[in-house]
């Protein structure tokens, strides 16, 4: 019997050694447009929140055990009641969210810009539900962080020069407010801790990105520097009494790309925008944004979550140390299984509409107040109702939306749709902004229907209406259905269409995928590949079926 126990006990022990063992994560470890995150610990799980700003539910949040394998849980504002977007430009909305956990409560700190500023919501289960914003209008700036330190919890955050008087283009301070966070609201009077930057004679710009955080005998300020491009940064600075000047470590930037050769193979840039968790072995990691461009600085997938490890030197913590590139992937100690659904390197996303709601990862352009959208009714296909909005507007479209989150690869769906006339499109769209997007639909032309590609106005703000740039007839049945391809290739997209599943048609090939980018387009977002149907300012009753969306991505850097 002892001897049977002995050997029980020896298995056990076997498991529990060989349940983790050491593999690598992939960067960027939420791939497409997820940005500014902020991860917080709590016993053995991780929360990641990231910005969402004009898109709806806002502020994604991810999940983990073992900061390997993560899954999106939900969003922190997912009713109409606490989150209006209605009139936000695409890269408006929600700023910066910062996640914390204190005495059983989750909170998030976050900006709306332009609708009520700086607001912070709570939840017991970061699952939710989430309570209504509690506004915090003596917080004035952007990119606040709530940080707690013992019993105590503080707001640090962006703001204006002393006085509202800049010394030069991208002068900003980082300001601090003691919080009471059982009431929510500011204590006592505000504290200028950072004037301009690391060294303001070097007229350091856009300070912005603080958390606050207590470690040893010191408190750290960890803020983003020099703008969120190409120069992004991230800096440190250290006091060992908040009623002290913070001191800037001597060795800043403690992360960076802009000294790299341009020219290196797939890089990453614009690192910045940090936040910092210790792990349950004690190893400390950052959570920051990067890009991967093509042809020097041009990127679609927009700002993507990464991850690098951390090490402390000289009472100072420094991310990626030993390496000055940012790399696709780190060794770590973690669970063996997999995701079901993965959020980076090159996977295969498929959705046959059989739930009775909405797959997480979709989102919608602002907020939804009218549900023209419907998984219930008819299993196995999503039916958009078309509405007059369209997506170079700023209200609520028809328009479903999944993040590009590949440099090359392709999305497609099915559709079945009959268009009454040629203000009636229903297709599939890959989109960066309102003016910039390509999208190959089903319509009408001189009475006969058509599958046609538009091109976005771009900054020819003279033109009411998208241009098509390339139509075909059709030769099917009204109502039959009909297959839609976008194609990725770094600068090149490729449309397709087909009225036999995977008799693909070229309708255009290699179209500008620059067009598409942050550089041209401008703004904070990456591009999303839509569900996308219109009326485009018509009133009507038609309806669109889709029955199937995928996505898959192919980038080279991770094929073995």
């Amino acid at each position: 019997m002892k001897r049977l126990q002995k050997l029980i006990l020896i298995i056990v022990l076997m498991l529990l050694v060989h349940s983790t063992r050491s593999q690598s994560f992939t960067n960027p470890i939420l791939s497409g447009f997820y940005p500014d995150p902020s991860i917080c610990r709590v016993e053995n799980d991780y929360y990641i929140v990231n910005s969402s700003f004009a898109y709806y539910p806002g502020l994604p949040i991810f999940h983990s055990t073992d900061l390997l394998n993560w899954q999106q849980i939900g969003y922190a504002l997912n009713r109409p009641e606490q989150l209006n977007l209605d009139g936000a430009g695409i890269s408006r909305g929600l700023f910066a969210p910062t996640i914390r956990y204190h005495d059983g409560l989750f909170y998030i700190l976050c900006t709306l810009i332009d609708k009520g500023g700086n607001f912070i919501v709570t939840a017991k289960d970061p699952k939710g539900p989430w309570s209504n914003p509690t506004w915090l209008p003596e917080v004035k700036g952007i990119d606040p962080s709530i940080d707690f330190i013992g019993d105590k919890a503080y707001i640090v955050y962006n703001s204006d020069p002393p006085e509202n008087k800049s010394l030069y283009d991208g002068h900003r301070t980082i300001r601090m407010y003691a919080f009471d966070y059982k009431n929510l609201k500011v204590i006592g009077e505000e504290k200028l801790l950072i004037n301009g930057g690391t060294d303001i004679s070097k007229k350091p710009i856009w300070i912005e990105g603080p958390h606050l955080y207590k470690v040893g005998d010191y408190y750290y300020l960890m803020c983003a520097e020099g703008g969120t491009g190409y120069n992004h940064s991230e800096v440190i600075f250290r006091t060992k009494s908040l009623d002290e000047p913070f001191v800037s470590y001597q060795n800043n930037p403690i992360l960076t790309q802009r000294n790299l050769d341009t020219a290196r193979k797939n890089p990453i840039t614009t690192t910045g925008h940090a936040d910092l968790v210790q792990a349950t072995d004690g190893k400390w990691w950052a959570v920051f944004l990067g890009c991967r461009p093509y042809l020097g600085d041009f990127y679609n997938t927009g700002r993507e979550t990464f991850m690098a490890p951390v090490e402390w030197k000289d009472g100072w913590p420094i991310i990626n140390p030993g390496f000055a590139e940012v790399k696709y992937a780190y060794p770590i100690d973690a669970a063996v299984k997999r995701s079901a659904q993965k959020f980076s390197g090159n996977y295969f996303f498929k959705d046959d509409f059989n739930s009775s709601a909405l797959n997480d990862r979709y989102s919608f352009l602002r907020t939804v107040r009218d549900k023209w959208y419907d998984v219930e009714t008819r299993p196995g296909a999503l039916l958009l109702t078309l509405q007059p909005q369209t997506c170079s507007g700023k209200e609520n479209p028809s328009m479903v939306c999944f993040r590009q989150s590949h440099i090359k690869g392709y999305a497609a769906t099915a559709i079945k749709f009959t268009a009454a006339n040629e203000n009636e499109k229903a297709g599939l769209m890959v989109f960066q902004s309102e003016n910039y997007f390509y999208f190959i639909c089903q319509s009408v032309e001189n009475g006969k229907p058509v599958v046609q590609l538009l091109k976005g106005n771009g900054k020819n703000t003279s033109a009411t209406k998208p241009e098509v740039i390339a139509s075909a007839l059709l030769y099917n049945k009204p109502g039959k259905e009909i297959y839609f391809k976008i194609e990725a290739k770094g600068d090149g997209y490729s449309f397709y269409y087909a009225l036999k599943k995977n008799d693909w048609r070229l309708l255009k090939e290699n179209e500008d995928g620059r067009f598409l980018s942050t550089k041209w387009a401008g703004g904070f977002v990456g591009s999303m590949y839509a569900m996308y149907a219109t009326s485009n300012g018509a009133a009507t009753t038609s309806k669109v079926s889709y029955n199937w969306f995928e996505c898959r991505s192919e980038d080279d850097v991770y094929k073995k």
